[in-house]
Parts: structure tokens; sequence; C-alpha cells
């Protein structure tokens, strides 16, 4: 996108990345994470940084900008600092080094190390390095099962919130940082598992009466959750320009894109059943992989799922992950 003067935007996005005045951004680059002695939300706001010094990345190096690139490539890396490997999620760190004493994980606490969340559905906002979160974790085998906990997960400890429901386990689609967490599956070689889980969500927590989301429809993520899903990709890493295939929801549609070109969405055998993909064309090309990159589909084509009622393992296992 470039209809807008790039060099003046990123002028604007770095300086904000580096305003020392601005919730514990000065700290966070001296130390490489926000201390929760210093600052309320401290975990959520190291992760959504990291994040957020990623793209910033990525712009300065289509500027030409390397030193900068460097610079906040190595600041999207200052997650690493609050995983504990001791419990094997993210954590409160003060500004000494120490962890946050006590700690449950499974507590939402208001104004505490998470923003309108717990460390369960944190400790998944690393989008721009899955591969990276996976190997803190301990592998692909190590995430999967601790995935299968998230979602598994039967005790409520958490305290309700009017605005975050649409739980299961402890993942809370009404709470709009979890929405990437269901496409981690297919990072770790079981996208199958994915695949279950987004056509539950469809269709149990949408709908077209009043009150048919589960959560406020903050910058209306809610409702763009639903549409990239019901067409069967989603932007796990919005930046990074790829997409991570899901399940689509929808038989067919039709996207004009805003440079003319058609993209042609197509779900063979489609049925409440049949929520597994057995296959997929991208523009005439046999695809094995869950990571579609924007290249492929920019200036439109075609998207040929064939539908199934149980999971082809075989499917999506390639690994073609640009990151």
């Amino acid at each position: 996108v470039r209809r807008f003067d790039a060099e003046r935007a990123y002028e604007a996005v770095k300086t904000t990345a580096m305003n020392p005045d601005y919730d514990g951004v000065a700290t966070y680059d001296k130390l490489g994470w926000v201390p929760c002695d210093q600052e309320n939300e401290s975990v959520s706001k190291t992760l959504e940084y990291a994040y957020d010094d990623y793209c910033i990345a990525q712009m300065a190096k289509s500027l030409g900008k390397n030193d900068d690139y460097a610079y906040f490539m190595r600041r999207a890396n200052s997650y690493k600092n609050l995983f504990d490997p001791s419990v094997g999620l993210m954590r409160g760190k003060d500004s000494s080094g120490a962890w946050r004493d006590p700690f449950n994980p499974h507590e939402y606490v208001f104004k505490g190390d998470f923003t309108e969340g717990t460390s369960w559905q944190y400790s998944w906002y690393v989008p721009q390095d899955v591969p990276g979160l996976i190997k803190l974790m301990g592998g692909k085998e190590k995430f999967r099962d601790k995935l299968d906990e998230l979602f598994t997960f039967s005790d409520n400890e958490s305290k309700e919130m009017e605005d975050v429901q649409g739980r299961i386990g402890e993942y809370w689609h009404g709470n709009e940082p979890s929405h990437h967490i269901i496409y981690l599956y297919g990072y770790a070689g079981q996208p199958w598992k994915s695949q279950t889980l987004l056509r539950r969500i469809i269709r149990t927590q949408y709908g077209n009466q009043p009150h048919s989301l589960t959560g406020n429809d903050d910058c209306g993520q809610m409702s763009a959750w639903y549409i990239f899903t019901v067409l069967g990709f989603y932007p796990v890493c919005p930046g990074s320009g790829e997409y991570v295939i899901g399940s689509p929801a929808i038989p067919a549609a039709t996207l004009r894109l805003s440079n003319g070109k058609v993209l042609t969405v197509e779900a063979k055998n489609l049925s409440d059943e049949n929520v597994y993909v057995q296959s997929l064309r991208v523009n005439g090309k046999p695809w094995n992989s869950v990571f579609l990159p924007h290249q492929e589909i920019a200036n439109g084509g075609t998207l040929e799922f064939t539908m199934g009622p149980a999971p082809n393992k075989a499917w999506g296992v390639a690994d073609l992950h640009a990151g």
C-alpha cells in the first residue's frame, strides 16, 4: 500500500515507538521488557510493543533503512525476555529481573500484568515469530500439547468480564488478542485441529440476531475474524505478507480487489460435517502448506478447496512458512 507519503508515515511510527514518555517505552528499550513494578499491564505491553517493532522493521526494510531494520528486529525479540521456562508461559518481571511472585496464570487481575486477559491467553501473542515461540516452549510436540491444554482446561479460575466471553477452555474468543491462537496448530504440523475449532466457533459464536457477537467488536476485529475465517484464510501476523489456511465455511465467494482484479474462493463438498481440508489448489497449483503468501492472491486468482468429513493429516504439513 503506497497511496500515502511512506517516508512521513515511517517517521510518525518511529517517533511513537521511540517516545520515552509513552507507557514504559524507555525502560522497554533499555531492559528489553516493561517491568511490572513500574507499569500496569506490563506483559501485554511488552508483547504488543515487540509485535509493533516487527512491523516497523518491515517498513524500514522496504524503505532501505537497514540500520533501523536491525534495531527494530532486535526489539521484536523482546518477547523472549518474559517467557518463564519453569511454567512454560509469559510472566511479569520487575526491573531487577525477578519474576512476578505469586503468579497464577489463570487469574485476571484488573491493572495487573495483562490487559483484560491472563497469561494463558497472552502467552501466544508472538505473531511475528511463532517458530521462535515454539522453540521456547520446547519444540512442536510440547507446543501442541500446550495448545491442547489451553482449549481443554475446565476449571474456571478466571474472573468473568462482561466484554470477554466465548470461552473454550482458557481461550476467550471475546477478547481479540486471542484470535490468532487457533491457527497456531498449523505452525506445529496439526492444521486439522485448527479446522475443527474454527468451524465450532463459526457455528456457535456468530449469528444474525442481537447479541450474536461474544465480545465488543473493537476496531471491527470480531467481524474481520469471521470474514477471513469463512473465506478459509487469516492474517495471523499482519505486516508479514502471509496468511494461514483454515477451514472455509461458505461454498463460494468472489472478492473484487482494489486493483480491479478478482479473487474467487471455492469449497467443494462443503457441509456441516465436511470441515476438513482434503486438498487445495492455488491458482491451479496443488498447495500442501497452510501458509499462503499475499503475492499469490494480490493480483486475483483462485483458491479451490476440497473438503471432507475426516482430517487429511497429510495435507498442509509442507514447511513453506516465510518467517
